[in-house]
């Protein structure tokens, strides 16, 4: 199983935070390895919503398909894909800290299967490094933009 959990402090408020992250067309500008994001269903956002994505992760180029099974507008958002040979699951949750600071929580899980199960150690310690540009990189964008 890979477990991965990473966050960050954004001096921005909560709504502003949650609304820009939680937009699959904003993915590509803050995600490190994600290249493109495709709606396969209707705008807006909302349980059930699926969005294609193409990545690089590892030298590879992946393309896999989440679906969006939770979704508390500004405070959780819980997708899932079980296609590939690594299902896995993120997860965001915000939390106001004051009035304009907001902690942005990213976790993804999921349990490798084939020859991806032996290299679980290595793509944690891959996707916490990610993770980590990745809320970076946000916390860069929403704060120049304050």
């Amino acid at each position: 199983m890979v477990d991965v959990q990473t966050d960050i402090l954004v001096l921005r408020p909560k709504e502003i935070v949650a609304a820009y992250a939680a937009d699959p067309d904003r993915a590509p500008e803050w995600y490190v390895n994600i290249k493109s994001a495709e709606w396969r269903t209707p705008k807006p956002l909302s349980t059930g919503s699926k969005i294609a994505f193409k990545a690089d992760f590892l030298g590879k180029e992946l393309a896999y398909v989440y679906e969006i099974k939770e979704f508390e507008d500004g405070e959780r958002l819980v997708m899932k894909t079980a296609d590939g040979p690594f299902p896995m699951e993120t997860t965001y949750t915000w939390e106001a800290v004051g009035a304009d600071h907001t902690r942005m929580t990213l976790r993804n899980r999921g349990n490798p299967r084939g020859f991806s199960k032996w290299m679980a150690p290595f793509m944690s310690f891959m996707m916490r490094r990610a993770n980590r540009k990745d809320l970076k990189r946000i916390k860069e964008i929403l704060e120049s933009r304050g």
